[in-house]
């Protein structure tokens, strides 16, 4: 479908955008869960709240995927650890999961190589892309409901994420692929059911219409 971007298309973007963001207050955790994704940034964010004294062990999870393939030959979360070594990060504090293929997998196999490490974890850090975070969050509560998970991502607006990583309308494909996910994923088995708003699906349903589906199920 060809998108349709009209004048407020960026504003119900902005509207998806402050809904995928729970806003968590940043404290300390038992450990950080790195959702391997395209976004280098994300490696380098989980490597400013190390040094800031949020955790003392972190767990870079994924695989490659169809965008992460090229970009990341070696897999997401080798390619996420070499950039923590790069800033800092000890290679003490840094575990692998070299096989998740998706947020659910991230969550469930980097639960194992917490416990094969031998890193008790009541509480972990979700360090994320922005508009991941409730996706995060609710993935989490459903595969691991014991632990309590604290989102984190770039303290970014959407158009300052939008310049800094030079984004165009692919932008809220991602967006909205991911509240697809948040609405459906619960009906499924894999995420717990989360409330949204009525003015966030009918900005949800704009974009849809307008054709920015490229990145739903």
């Amino acid at each position: 479908m060809q998108k349709n971007v009209i004048d407020h298309t960026w504003t119900d973007a902005e509207i998806i955008w402050c809904y995928h963001r729970l806003n968590h207050r940043p404290k300390k955790c038992d450990a950080a869960i790195v959702l391997g994704c395209h976004d280098l940034s994300v490696a380098a964010y989980a490597a400013e709240l190390f040094h800031r004294g949020l955790f003392p062990v972190m767990v870079f999870s994924g695989a490659n995927s169809r965008e992460t393939f090229e970009m990341f030959p070696r897999g997401e979360g080798v390619h996420y650890r070499e950039r923590a070594l790069e800033l800092g990060v000890p290679e003490a504090a840094i575990l692998v999961e070299p096989k998740a293929a998706n947020t659910g997998e991230n969550i469930m196999l980097s639960r194992e190589i917490l416990c094969g490490a031998g890193v008790p974890a009541a509480s972990v850090m979700l360090v994320s892309m922005p508009y991941m975070e409730r996706r995060a969050y609710a993935t989490t509560r459903k595969v691991w409901p014991e632990v309590e998970p604290v989102c984190a991502s770039v303290p970014l607006s959407l158009v300052e994420y939008r310049k800094d990583r030079d984004h165009g309308t692919e932008l809220i494909d991602m967006m909205i692929g991911d509240l697809q996910r948040v609405i459906e994923y619960p009906g499924q088995g894999y995420a717990i059911s989360q409330y949204v708003p009525p003015f966030v699906l009918a900005a949800y349903e704009r974009l849809v219409a307008a054709g920015f589906s490229s990145r739903m199920l």
